[in-house]
């Protein structure tokens, strides 16, 4: 598993170099039709859509390709996505990235099993720590395309990784997500989502 990573990281890394960076100030008008879900700078207020600020660009970059390309599938961001540019969406990724996620917290009843999980993952059932793709800190590896999932909603995040686990998502570079949250219980997944969000 951590041979993947490795492997996938450098394939990725190289691919990053090529990717053209957006006008986040550009950006900040092209994102009007972004921000009735993700919010002015990209805090979310609902939790069942993802905070975009702070998040590398290259991986929002990404996400918005792959829901033009449908390799991401969601009826509503499909739409929304479709009439940008190449353009459009490297100055709306470089928008939200120049903003900060606010952290609001984690449940407390999580934090320890969360903890454990996203820092040593669960070498028994074959399961990577999140930190080493994610950083100890949630901050991500923008060169990999790793997202930072710091300060992240918890519903969205279990959302995200339930939908890794049933393969509802699969935008996931060798399935890697796909792997690590299929085999995650359902407790597991609540309290990775929760640790998350207060993390920092």
């Amino acid at each position: 598993m951590m041979k993947r990573i490795a492997t996938v990281a450098m394939l990725l890394g190289m691919v990053s170099t090529a990717w053209a960076a957006g006008d986040p100030v550009i950006g900040k008008q092209k994102a009007a039709l972004c921000i009735g879900c993700h919010g002015v700078d990209g805090n979310s207020s609902n939790p069942d859509w993802p905070n975009l600020a702070g998040q590398h660009a290259e991986y929002l970059a990404k996400q918005i390709n792959d829901y033009k390309s449908q390799a991401r599938k969601d009826p509503t961001m499909n739409a929304m996505v479709a009439s940008l540019s190449a353009d459009d969406t490297a100055n709306i990724a470089a928008f939200f990235a120049s903003n900060k996620v606010n952290i609001t917290g984690a449940n407390k009843g999580s934090i320890e099993l969360g903890k454990k999980i996203y820092r040593g993952g669960i070498a028994k059932r074959g399961i990577a720590a999140c930190a080493s793709c994610h950083g100890p800190s949630g901050a991500g590896n923008p060169a990999a395309k790793f997202p930072a999932v710091s300060g992240q909603h918890a519903k969205y995040t279990a959302k995200a990784l339930n939908d890794f686990a049933s393969g509802a998502r699969s935008n996931d570079p060798q399935s890697m997500m796909r792997d690590v949250a299929g085999k995650l219980k359902a407790n597991e997944i609540k309290a990775v989502a929760e640790y998350i969000a207060g993390l920092h």
